[in-house]
């Protein structure tokens, strides 16, 4: 590789790009069985540059407001462990993507029974309805807050009494026939939604205090302008529901809605799986879990993003090129997931550490022998001796540059325009494997 030329990687991604499909189904065919589990879930990542074709503003997953992004959908088994990627223009909603995701197992993958599981932004109402259409096509995923809300006013089937004696309760509905409702209880989740409701409520208060010093100061009278302010800071941490203001020709008021937060706060730390998987399939206890399984899927996201993987920022211009360079990280992680179920001092969430061993009384350590004084010089015949200020001094310069031909730095500029196009797909430049050698590399 560091021989490649620029090049020569390209074309290899190119190359790579070609046979992404062929790739793909051989992994699904390995950890996608029919009437199995599969996971999918959407993330993103901003880009460097203003020429990228799948380029596009949408809601960024990495907290870069104001930049355009590229989204990738990624497909796991119930373990995260990666079988397929596509990637969507910046501005591609969850249900849209997850439209694709059918399409590939049921068209490339040829799998057609299958338990889909994604979250509730992913698997909506519309997607569900279009899934009910596909024999064989089942789902678990969850309700929205509203939703859940709806359960549990007078009447509805979700009461709290139900978790006095235990954390797992299964209800139905006639507003969702056919179709398993699992409530949870998770006073921990519970305690966090509480305290930063409360935090969200402080900090809101005190952006509307000083909208009201400003206004009782004189530099702020306007009505219009006054009304414009209030709803520019009492939206900013998304709480603005639990305020009452009271805008007059002098000033304005607020309080909290009490009611409305009572309200929120009682359903705090509650959950509903919705799924349409009968109990003989998965029982209440394995639905929750299955859906809890989604963790693995962001794990997978924080390797490729974060960890161990750089995939973000991108660079690249070409929509060809972006898909080969997250497929080539899809496929990193692919590799990052069995090195790390293989070493058993990696901590990994699906491996089931051995209990400790029980510790033995403390020995007194042998005494150390003397420091070996080194010698002055070297003997004859051999290389004079690094000392720590030799091994601490960088590399000897090789006349090429210290980092990776594909590899570039966050900080260095985006890189021209002028790349050469993506190339047929024909085969790479002879370092790279062909066609032709698949009976002695083996590939996934």
């Amino acid at each position: 590789m560091a021989d490649a030329s620029t090049d020569e990687l390209y074309h290899a991604m190119d190359w790579l790009t070609c046979r992404q499909r062929e790739i793909e189904k051989q992994l699904a065919a390995r950890h996608l069985r029919p009437g199995g589990i599969a996971m999918f879930d959407l993330s993103s990542s901003w880009v460097e540059g203003t020429h990228c074709q799948l380029a596009c503003f949408g809601h960024s997953r990495d907290g870069k407001r104001g930049r355009k992004q590229v989204e990738y959908g990624l497909l796991t088994d119930p373990q995260g462990r990666p079988v397929a990627v596509a990637v969507f223009p910046g501005n591609t909603g969850d249900p849209e993507s997850f439209k694709t995701a059918i399409t590939r197992v049921r068209g490339d993958f040829g799998i057609a029974r299958l338990v889909m599981v994604g979250d509730r932004g992913m698997i909506t109402g519309t997607r569900i309805d279009d899934l009910r259409v596909l024999e064989g096509m089942e789902w678990v995923t969850a309700l929205k807050a509203p939703a859940i809300a709806a359960l549990a006013r007078d009447g509805g089937p979700l009461q709290l009494s139900l978790f006095d004696t235990q954390g797992l309760v299964e209800i139905t509905h006639p507003d969702y026939p056919g179709e398993r409702l699992i409530c949870c209880h998770n006073p921990v989740l519970g305690a966090d939604r509480a305290r930063k409701r409360a935090e969200l409520l402080a900090a809101t208060e005190a952006d509307l205090a000083k909208v009201k010093a400003a206004v009782d100061a004189g530099r702020l009278h306007d009505p219009d302008k006054i009304g414009l302010r209030i709803g520019k800071v009492i939206g900013r941490h998304k709480v603005g529901k639990h305020f009452l203001t009271q805008t007059t020709g002098t000033g304005f008021t607020w309080r909290r809605d009490q009611a409305k937060i009572a309200a929120e706060a009682a359903l705090d730390g509650i959950y509903v799986i919705r799924t349409s998987v009968t109990a003989d399939i998965l029982d209440a206890a394995a639905t929750v879990t299955a859906y809890k399984n989604l963790k693995y899927v962001e794990r997978d996201f924080r390797i490729t993003k974060a960890d161990d993987l750089d995939l973000r920022p991108i660079y690249h211009y070409l929509a060809d090129r972006v898909r080969a360079h997250v497929l080539v990280c899809m496929l990193a992680c692919y590799l990052t997931w069995h090195l790390r179920q293989a070493s058993p001092s990696s901590p990994s969430p699906t491996r089931t550490s051995p209990p400790p061993p029980t510790p033995s009384p403390p020995r007194s350590a042998p005494p150390r022998p003397p420091p070996k004084t080194p010698p002055s010089t070297p003997p004859a015949g051999y290389p004079p001796i690094a000392t720590a200020t030799c091994l601490s001094t960088s590399p000897p310069s090789t006349g090429r540059p210290s980092s990776s031909p594909g590899r570039r730095s966050r900080s260095s500029p985006a890189p021209p325009p002028s790349r050469p196009g993506p190339s047929s797909c024909s085969a790479p430049p002879s370092r790279w494997p062909s066609s032709s050698h698949s009976t002695r590399h083996r590939q996934p």
